[in-house]
């Protein structure tokens, strides 16, 4: 038998060919072109982790924010019992409408309706896979060409990746450490132009764990009808506060600029692998209606893959019925471990935390680079202490904060402190003899 012929592939490799003598396929430069905090927190985790020594301690996972994984953050019973009678019933095996089911889209609806000056209804609510899955329609209705979108700084590098993709220019604008992480709005004029369509907030905030006022939440709304901006308000997070703050919805201000609300069932039910997003347009002067908005997230809708039938039929229960002692709890066990996440962290010398988180599941740390050695920057300091401690962290740099780290709170308290405990220890093996 012959020999295959040796080809060189689209990268000059050599390789075998059996027949044709050219191949018309690639991947797509968009896709292979991206650096690495393009990757997604997904990406830059496999990497830290892949630095875990595997006859080392057991890992402790205070990178990524999936409480699920701990039995004290297990989901309500009620939850699980409206999904297995969703599956009983037998009317939810096949296909649904492209926007989602219309009793859920309600049901979501009311919920989103709380405390806001009008009322949501069906229509304006499209269920999506996950609040990730918003987000890509979202861009994708947005990115005409030579669009330009405003990210927060730090922020969750998903948008940028996305946008990269998309072909829309991100700029970014800074979260302000000294001043609780606020928006610098100053900085929203100097970065935005005519081809700025629309800006991101994340609220609560990850990665800050902080909440924005609701005299803050006006300032941003009045900036951005300024600048002609809708807003894209990601409240992945929304409820899950445990400071002084009350969480206050983009929404309300929609009379003032109009707002797509991002959001899902992930966090506060405690259930991030059911992938129960959506997207509501909160518009009622109907200026996304009026700029076709809200029709090319319909049309877009009708094409993409829409959430298992079966979980969109157990929103109305789960939304209308899981007890408020079940939310009660899990937001004392977070505010419990914020404690002691920043207590902790104020007693190494070499980290540092400009405020005490008070809502999502994590907590921006700066590393005092002159105070280590052998560490030059975030990108290592993870690195270092998954092989020396299997404790994960994720750097800072791929949000946008070189020297800067995030942490996640949001597992058993026992297993914070040890991890703590680690951090503390690789801290002064690392620290610079004074």
């Amino acid at each position: 038998m012959a020999e295959p012929k040796q080809l060189d592939d689209c990268n000059g490799v050599k390789t075998a060919c059996t027949g044709s003598s050219k191949w018309n396929f690639r991947p797509s430069e968009a896709v292979m072109g991206c650096i690495h905090n393009m990757l997604g927190i997904r990406g830059v985790l496999d990497y830290v982790m892949s630095h875990l020594n595997p006859d080392g301690k057991s890992k402790i996972p205070l990178g990524h924010g999936d409480p699920s994984a701990f039995e004290c953050f297990r989901t309500s019973i009620h939850v699980e019992d409206a999904l297995i009678e969703a599956i009983r019933t037998g009317k939810y095996n096949g296909y649904s409408l492209g926007n989602g089911l219309p009793q859920s889209r309600r049901v979501v609806a009311d919920y989103l309706s709380h405390g806001m000056p009008f009322k949501l209804s069906e229509d304006d609510v499209f269920l999506t896979c996950g609040c990730s899955q918003a987000i890509d329609v979202v861009l994708s209705v947005l990115a005409r060409e030579g669009a330009n979108i405003l990210l927060p700084r730090p922020g969750f590098p998903a948008y940028e990746a996305l946008m990269a993709y998309k072909g829309i220019e991100a700029r970014h604008y800074d979260l302000v450490p000294e001043r609780g992480w606020e928006i610098n709005l100053d900085q929203l004029h100097a970065i935005a132009d005519s081809n700025t369509v629309a800006m991101v907030i994340i609220n609560p905030s990850n990665p800050c764990g902080t909440i924005f006022t609701h005299d803050h939440l006006t300032k941003v709304a009045e900036t951005a009808k300024r600048l002609g901006l809708l807003i894209i308000s990601d409240e992945v997070y929304a409820h899950i506060v445990f400071g002084e703050k009350p969480f206050i919805p983009m929404g309300f201000f929609a009379s003032t600029v109009p707002v797509l609300t991002l959001g899902s069932i992930s966090k506060k039910w405690m259930v991030p692998g059911w992938r129960i997003g959506w997207i509501a347009t909160c518009d009622p002067d109907g200026i996304l209606r009026k700029s076709q908005i809200t029709e090319g997230i319909k049309k877009l809708m009708n094409i993409v893959v829409d959430p298992a039938t079966i979980a969109q039929a157990a929103i109305p229960q789960i939304i209308e019925k899981t007890p408020k002692d079940f939310f009660q709890q899990t937001l004392q066990l977070l505010g419990h471990a914020a404690d002691i996440c920043y207590d902790r962290i104020q007693k190494l010398d070499v980290l540092y935390c400009p405020a005490k988180p008070e809502g999502s599941m994590f907590v921006m740390v700066k590393i005092n680079i002159s105070g280590l050695v052998d560490i030059r920057d975030d990108i290592e300091f993870s690195a270092m202490l998954a092989k020396e401690e299997s404790v994960i962290v994720l750097p800072g740099s791929p949000l946008g904060l070189k020297y800067w780290i995030r942490v996640t709170f949001a597992i058993s308290p026992s297993v914070l402190e040890e991890g703590f405990d680690r951090i503390a220890a690789f801290c002064m093996r690392h620290a610079k003899n004074t």
